[in-house]
């Protein structure tokens, strides 16, 4: 990148940072090769004066489901299950809706026909809160009597509409477990982190304190400062991993190299291209044709290019992760507070570096 393209993006963060007080931004770009350019700016810990790092940790809310997704798909790989298997097959409970039964690949592209039950806004609206009670769910026992009744409330046929349910990969990562045999946290530890080399990307609690370099989560007043919070522990496969815009460049650069990072294959090519395949057409779209894949948003229409791309929150810290197919080039953004959508903020960065190289 040339000097004047970094100025422009780092001129456009700071711009927003300081207009939004959102305390820290850490962002990260990547191409096929490697990471190309890496910045941190605000402060991690406003109370203790710490800035912020291009190794600090944040929650990256639903950027987790590429993730759950890709689990799901590396035992399809291993013929343990297939994304056609109804969810009834692999869990106790009898999801239908219209008289069809919901799939795994319904519950992966949220075309389960099941509005949003609106659990998981409500726990984490809770735990910072903004909500003095909330449904307390802690384990899958606890979701499938939540969901037991939930195929009465559809209102399209499996497969046919976009409805974002998180209590659907809720239902996904209660899948691997019983599939694998092993704890949906476990599993993606062993089978995605570990073999990405994204050692420090963690979902528990006591491996984050651990670590120490993590941003603490503010909530922003409408025209206050911002406040130290709580981050929703417990969450898992629907949006609990923390990570760093290291780490996850290089989950980018593996989409990007088609499954090959440093060399080598980690993730079979037709996984890969599987995870990004437009599948249904999503609601409210900006660019007009936006479908969702297993776990990513795919756009044709950016600058004529593909995009895929995700974002992510839990009102605390906020997350986006885009990157662009074609052209082998990906952007991480992470935050530790909501205010402004970040991505806005990814894509107009991912404009700059195409104006470059136009």
């Amino acid at each position: 990148m040339t000097d004047d393209v970094l100025k422009d993006i780092e001129s456009f963060i700071l711009k927003k940072v300081s207009k939004t007080k959102i305390p820290s931004v850490s962002v990260s770009v990547v191409d096929r090769d490697g990471e190309v350019w890496s910045r941190a700016y605000g402060f991690r810990d406003l109370e203790r004066g710490l800035p912020a790092k291009t190794t600090t940790l944040y929650g990256v809310g639903s950027v987790t489901k590429s993730f759950t997704c890709l689990s799901v798909m590396l035992l399809q790989e291993e013929g343990k299950l297939s994304v056609d298997d109804p969810v009834e097959k692999h869990l106790p409970l009898e999801l239908r809706v219209k008289g069809e039964s919901v799939r795994i690949w319904h519950l992966m592209t949220h075309s389960s026909g099941i509005p949003a039950l609106a659990y998981a806004e409500a726990l984490i609206r809770g735990v910072v809160g903004e909500e003095n009670s909330w449904i307390s769910i802690s384990d899958c026992d606890d979701m499938y009597a939540f969901l037991r009744k939930a195929g009465e409330w559809g209102e399209f046929r499996p497969g046919e509409k976009h409805f974002y349910l998180n209590e659907g990969y809720v239902l996904l990562g209660c899948i691997v477990e019983r599939v694998s045999g092993k704890s949906f946290v476990d599993f993606v530890h062993e089978r995605v982190l570990q073999p990405l080399g994204m050692s420090r990307s963690y979902f528990r609690r006591e491996d984050v304190e651990s670590d120490g370099d993590y941003a603490v989560p503010y909530v922003i007043p409408e025209g206050g400062k911002p406040q130290p919070s709580s981050y929703p522990w417990g969450i898992a496969a629907d949006g609990g991993l923390i990570s760093n815009v290291h780490d996850l460049g290089r989950y980018l650069r593996m989409y990007l190299n088609k499954g090959v990072l440093d060399g080598r294959e980690v993730v079979p090519r037709r996984v890969v291209e599987g995870m990004v395949k437009p599948r249904i057409p999503v609601s409210g779209r900006v660019f007009g044709d936006e479908k969702y894949g297993f776990g990513w948003f795919i756009t044709e229409r950016f600058h004529g290019e593909r995009l895929v791309f995700h974002g992510g929150s839990v009102l605390v810290y906020t997350a986006w992760v885009g990157f662009l197919p074609d052209r082998g080039l990906g952007v991480v953004l992470l935050a530790n507070a909501s205010g402004y959508l970040l991505s806005y903020l990814g894509m107009d960065v991912l404009s700059l570096l195409i104006r470059e190289e136009s």
